[in-house]
């Protein structure tokens, strides 16, 4: 009988790799621990201070914690339910400040990014694990009180939102490879993300200098409101500082209304160039106060500016690269649709409901504002672009065929 081959011996792992392993995994998830505990002590420590300097608060030490842990998960894109109306129907909190997003966001990535450069990329998982172990009892401990979480947004927003970071993060500790490493069209996908992320940029930065100027225009009522608000000092801190958290949603704000489509103050009421729906029910809130009244605005026509600024920074960025007219209609699109999915986005996350009835609808449409914020760049970067592509392309005439020998003639039978 033939003796079976022997099999080759398996190499052992090193000593000592197992343990690098485990201790590099507890790193990762302790990294995004220490992320989601960072922004909730933050925010923890803000609340804790208003409420002991209040004259006369609300709550006790309880009910602070229950706001801040809601603050934490309002951040994240969860909605709030606030049970203690003078109706005894429960009122919705879905507009999101987009600064006070900024903190977990940024914590995250950098987390995440210094897991995946001390380690592999899979640490990015393990860091979202340790995130998401965080915000799982948050979660559990913020679904009760007078002021609590809806648990189906939170389990829906929270892990996407941690998602995405992470993401980020591991792009950034991975040394942001370039995509043309991965796929064959990645340098052309690379400068439509560049060109999207351009107009982006020019949109909400420009929607910042419209809110900034209409607030400054109504300077007057917006200083009677926030005399109004609140008398204590630190009533009125609380106020200036939701104010200051809610200026990147002023910024989106103002570039939906330079879109076109405009923006809800309560359902029914928009607020766009082409006019204004009466809004006698606005809540009296400082930012509100530079709204323009109700009827046709000239002025509003001349803010549509905006957006065609955003169409020729695309325009410029597809003619710089130099490309055949084939790739730059394609690099236009592409940066046409990143810019609309990046700005539509934004303008979901910065709005939502402030309560029941008229107050159920604030914010941009995401809809309206993804066709308006695609449409614009695309009307007006694709034809120039392609047609300087065009232009600058060399053509080589053809060279003329060869005459043709004569027949030779026939001879008659």
């Amino acid at each position: 009988m033939t003796q079976p081959a022997e099999q080759p011996a398996r190499p052992y792992p090193p000593a000592g790799a197992g343990r690098a392993l485990a201790a590099a995994r507890a790193s990762a998830v302790s990294a995004g621990v220490a992320a989601a505990g960072l922004a909730l002590a933050a925010l923890a420590a803000v609340v804790l201070l208003l409420w002991v300097v209040s004259p006369y608060p609300d709550s006790g030490l309880g009910g602070a914690l229950h706001i801040a842990t809601g603050l934490w998960l309002l951040a994240h894109g969860a909605d709030l339910v606030r049970d203690g109306t003078l109706t005894g129907v429960p009122a919705p909190i879905g507009v999101t400040p987009l600064l006070l997003s900024a903190l977990p966001a940024w914590l995250l990535h950098r987390g995440t990014a210094s897991a995946v450069a001390n380690g592999t990329s899979r640490s990015a998982g393990w860091v979202l694990g340790g995130y998401l172990g965080v915000a799982a009892p948050v979660t559990v401990y913020a679904a009760s009180g007078p002021l609590r979480v809806d648990v189906l947004s939170a389990i829906v927003y929270v892990p996407l939102f941690a998602g995405l970071a992470t993401a980020a993060g591991a792009w950034t500790g991975s040394g942001r490879p370039r995509l043309d490493r991965y796929v064959p069209w990645g340098r052309d996908a690379e400068l439509a993300l560049r060109a999207g992320g351009i107009a982006t940029g020019i949109l909400v930065g420009g929607g910042a200098l419209i809110g900034g100027a209409a607030l400054a225009w109504h300077a007057g009522a917006a200083g009677r409101t926030f005399g109004q608000l609140s008398a204590p000092v630190a009533g009125q801190a609380a106020v200036a500082l939701l104010c200051v958290l809610l200026v990147p949603n002023l910024a989106v704000w103002s570039a939906s209304y330079a879109l076109g489509p405009g923006f809800l103050l309560g359902a029914g009421r928009t607020v766009a160039p082409t006019g204004v729906s009466p809004h006698p029910l606005l809540p009296r809130f400082p930012l509100l106060a530079a709204v323009p009244s109700a009827g046709g605005h000239a002025l509003g026509w001349a803010a549509l500016a905006l957006p065609a600024l955003a169409g020729v920074a695309v325009a410029v960025c597809c003619v710089r690269a130099a490309l055949s007219v084939r790739r730059t209609a394609a690099v236009a699109a592409g940066a046409s649709l990143a810019c609309g999915l990046a700005f539509s986005t934004l303008a979901t996350f910065s709005g939502g409901p402030l309560g029941v009835g008229t107050l159920a609808a604030f914010g941009p449409s995401f809809w309206l504002v993804a066709a308006a914020s695609t449409t614009w760049p695309l009307a007006l970067s694709l034809p120039p672009s392609t047609l300087l592509a065009y232009l600058h392309t060399p053509h080589f005439p053809r060279a003329p065929l060869p005459p043709m020998p004569p027949h030779p003639p026939t001879v008659g039978m």
